[in-house]
């Protein structure tokens, strides 16, 4: 069975989102999507600053298999981004949920909105 915390959001592709405030929230892939990709090799993160819509692609994770669009979880701007991963994307497929993060997030849209996944509708859509 695949990892689901259950204090996160999903999206159908696989990103995930921690609520941090009211109006900012941490992003990464989840644990399905990591292992799906193998071995990550490389992740092209945006800048600090730059604004997103709604299913915007943001980035690219590089793996040994493939290489996957990261998308946009919800409207924002990038406050964060995880710079360790410039040394070790292997932190990706290590600990997705943890020091795997990609980027925060300053959101134009409530977290808690009904926009994203919870943790059993992921799972339902993992076929688990």
């Amino acid at each position: 069975m695949n990892e689901i915390p259950d204090n996160l959001f999903y999206t159908k592709e696989h990103e995930w989102v921690l609520k941090n405030s009211e109006d900012t929230c941490s992003v990464g892939i989840t644990h399905h999507a990591q292992d799906s990709l193998g071995d990550v090799t490389f992740v092209e993160l945006p800048s600090v600053g730059q604004k997103f819509q709604k299913n915007d692609v943001f980035g690219v994770v590089e793996s040994v298999k493939a290489a996957s669009d990261l998308y946009m979880p919800l409207a924002g701007e990038i406050i964060e981004i995880n710079e360790s991963l410039n040394d070790s994307p292997e932190c990706v497929n290590g600990d997705p949920y943890g020091s795997g993060w990609m980027i925060k997030l300053r959101t134009e849209a409530s977290i808690d909105s009904g926009e994203l996944l919870d943790p059993a509708s992921y799972s339902q859509e993992l076929g688990s």
